[in-house]
């Protein structure tokens, strides 16, 4: 664990001490933070309920370094195969071995969940206002969905009722299901009251209530595509309510859900922070995290444009290793001398950070119609094509219709610079170009794979999608590197353990959900509620 991380923990092991915040009612009694303006500080032109409303928003990806280097750079961005870790510990979640300091941040974390809800609470004592109120919500359903996905059931429904310090787990299906209840409440609002709000209560749109309708819809058919094989009829339900709905989803990047740079400060983007940790003097890979050899296989394969925007080149000087990434579940080489030379994420302090973008939207409309014929619309074709040009747009890259053409590139197999960790298997024979007459299945790989490309950096979000679909397919942990007792090396992790201070601070509640819902087994290898894919588990 580096220096940093160590201290972070320190300090939150610290504050854990004195203050008990796992998951239980005192989420709402947290302390004030004494170096933040308070309430006779405050202006009477907005700044109070801003200054919650951009605490709330710094909860989706966390603008804390420390928090979002465990949360995004250590654990979803391997998990999604973005990132690979490249420091010298083995007790790390692309090791299958991750401590719990590693596993326990999105639930024990002060930065997200009292942060969240303490700041929620003073925003509904500031504003009556049904706009900002649940614009407030929307966040806090990004916010708690990554959670959920996390670790499965987690206490949601009654997190600060009646001051309770132990609370009980909802389940997952009832987490979804409220969440739903949520979002639609959120979309009738800002229907209703289409003229917009305080542009200073609103860190994300400007105070425009019609792109926030837009991003409650298309957080609402991301989450409804989450759950299509857990509950079919109320994933169709929901993802058809929200694409047809009258103001509808994303289509344009002018709609991307994004927290704009100038929310996060002096040290700037809290991701480029992160993955810099540790960073060799004298090179630009990054020092902690750099990329992973699954996503640059996959690019290299179908010679990706993008590659430029994502990757910083690597160190090699052989020209077949310009854009080459670290496999992830392996046992690393030292930073020093060669572990640096591998591909770096390519990321600036000035960088937003993206939560939702309109080419995944495109993507979850094709893969919506083409493999479980729900209504969207339009053609699942049309969509995919869609989300490739939206995803070039984004990027600021050209030739997407040429690369959306071709019908001849697939991904390769992984050549490892040092020779030590090859891996000789194609990992798909799936090319770009739609093909309408390919099996359903065909199709659901060649949209999550496009849809995985697309999202780069959530990788939060491809570690759901790999789980949900089994798709793309992945370089497994080698026998080597994978430290775990019970994850499967193809499989992966489908989940992360509770932290250890529920199995204490509300041991009750905890350890019914664990024999609930997890058959008494609190780890890795255990499924989460909408993992349930007949195809995946059929053996």
């Amino acid at each position: 664990m580096t220096v940093n991380m160590k201290k972070s923990f320190k300090i939150l092991l610290f504050s854990l001490a004195v203050v008990p915040v796992a998951c239980t009612g005192n989420y709402l009694d947290i302390n004030s933070n004494p170096y933040e303006p308070g309430k006779e500080d405050m202006s009477t032109d907005g700044y109070d309920v801003g200054s919650a409303m951009s605490a709330i928003a710094g909860t989706v990806v966390s603008t804390d370094v420390n928090t979002a280097q465990f949360t995004d750079c250590l654990l979803g961005g391997p998990l999604g195969r973005y990132y690979s870790s490249s420091i010298g510990s083995e007790t790390t979640v692309d090791n299958n071995n991750a401590t719990d300091d590693w596993t326990r941040v999105f639930m024990a974390s002060d930065e997200l969940i009292p942060k969240l809800y303490s700041n929620l609470r003073e925003v509904q004592s500031l504003t009556e206002d049904p706009v900002i109120l649940s614009v407030a919500n929307v966040i806090k359903v990004a916010a708690m969905s990554r959670v959920t996905d996390t670790y499965g059931p987690i206490p949601y429904s009654m997190i600060g009722v009646g001051g309770q310090l132990k609370v009980k787990y909802d389940s997952q299906k009832e987490v979804y299901e409220k969440f739903f209840e949520e979002l639609t409440e959120a979309v009738k609002v800002f229907t209703e009251n289409k003229a917009g709000f305080s542009p200073k209560a609103d860190p994300v749109y400007g105070g425009s209530s019609e792109k926030w309708c837009k991003f409650a819809n298309s957080l609402k058919l991301r989450l409804a595509m989450r759950i299509v094989y857990a509950e079919p009829e109320l994933s169709r339900k929901m993802a058809e309510e929200a694409v047809n709905h009258e103001i509808g989803v994303f289509t344009s990047n002018a709609d991307n859900a994004r927290l704009i740079a100038k929310q996060f400060g002096e040290k700037g983007n809290p991701l480029y922070t992160a993955i810099k940790y540790n960073q060799v003097a004298g090179t630009n890979t990054g020092g902690d995290t750099h990329v992973a050899a699954d996503i640059t296989t996959y690019m290299n394969g179908y010679q990706d444009p993008r590659r430029a925007k994502y990757f910083v080149p690597s160190l090699f000087e052989d020209e077949q290793y310009r854009y080459v990434g670290m496999r992830v579940g392996i046992v690393r080489p030292p930073l020093k001398p060669n572990g640096c030379k591998y591909s770096g994420v390519n990321i600036s302090p000035l960088d937003d950070i993206v939560w939702m973008n309109a080419a995944e939207v495109a993507f979850l409309k094709a893969e919506a119609q083409a493999v479980f014929g729900f209504e969207m619309g339009g053609a699942a074709e049309d969509f995919y094509n869609d989300g490739i040009r939206l995803s070039f747009q984004q990027w600021g890259v050209n030739g997407a219709d040429a690369y959306l053409a071709d019908a001849a590139l697939k991904p390769g197999t992984y050549t490892d610079p040092l020779s030590q960790n090859n891996y000789s298997k194609v990992l798909s024979e799936v090319t770009i170009k739609w093909m309408e007459d390919a099996p359903v299945e065909e199709k659901q790989e060649r949209i999550i794979i496009q849809k995985w490309i697309a999202n780069f950096n959530l990788g939060n979000e491809a570690w759901a999608d790999y789980r949900r679909t089994g798709f793309p397919h992945f370089i497994p942990a080698s026998e080597e590197g994978n430290k775990s007792q019970v994850v499967d090396n193809e499989l992966g992790p489908r989940r992360m353990k509770y932290p250890l201070i529920e199995s204490t601070n509300n041991s009750e509640n905890y350890q019914e959900a664990v024999n609930t819902y997890f058959k008494g087994q609190d780890n890795m290898a255990q499924r989460v509620w909408w993992d349930c894919n007949p195809r995946i588990w059929k053996k």
